[in-house]
């Protein structure tokens, strides 16, 4: 707690923090999407070196979409020996906030909508590849989408249960920046201390009312 008023007293040190923490959560993210990579690589180089001693007239482009279609089908076969069910998409309280927001921000723009759980590779885009990766499968809590389906906001809820230390504040930092570099508002909803009054205030805040 001390660590946390320190750095409030000091913004700048408090930036700092982050930006490393984003740099960090950047680095983690590119090394991981780089090794997984290799490993998409080195399997369909396997499965074209088969397709080609099995098929050696056929053409790369032939080669590759058995490759594709095999691998669809283990995936198909892996599926199908498994045992699924269904689950929620929000916890209690997720669900709570997701109602109010939902009820607040019809209220203030029809043409508006709420969406939960988004992946930001849904509506967000890179010509870097690398950049894209390290954001794409990272998600936000809720979405707000105005009338021509573009996400102008993103809303984190930091429940009891939310993610803590340095990799979790690593991730953020790099959601954070990739939101604010495409425009998009970042903001938070804290469990406990935002009231309904405040969430329907902050709704008429975000959103263009009609």
């Amino acid at each position: 707690m001390e660590t946390v008023n320190f750095l409030l007293d000091r913004p700048l040190a408090l930036l700092i923090v982050l930006a490393i923490g984003g740099v960090i959560g950047i680095v983690v993210e590119r090394m991981v999407a780089a090794a997984d990579r290799e490993r998409r690589k080195a399997y369909w180089r396997g499965r074209n070196w088969k397709g080609k001693r099995g098929a050696s007239g056929s053409s790369s482009a032939a080669v590759a979409r058995k490759g594709s279609a095999d691998f669809a089908a283990d995936q198909l076969k892996a599926v199908s020996r498994a045992r699924f069910i269904s689950r929620s998409l929000l916890n209690k309280s997720e669900a709570k906030v997701f109602a109010a927001l939902d009820k607040a921000v019809i209220a203030r723009n029809p043409g508006w909508q709420v969406m939960a759980q988004v992946s930001l590779g849904e509506f967000l885009a890179s010509p870097d590849k690398d950049a894209f990766l390290a954001v794409n499968s990272k998600r936000v809590d809720f979405a707000l989408m105005d009338e021509n389906c573009r996400v102008v906001h993103a809303l984190e809820y930091q429940g009891s249960g939310h993610h803590t230390g340095d990799c979790a504040a690593a991730r953020d930092a790099v959601k954070k920046e990739a939101l604010r570099k495409a425009g998009i508002g970042y903001h938070e909803v804290v469990a406990g201390h935002t009231t309904p009054s405040e969430l329907r205030a902050l709704v008429e805040r975000l959103v263009v009312a009609v």
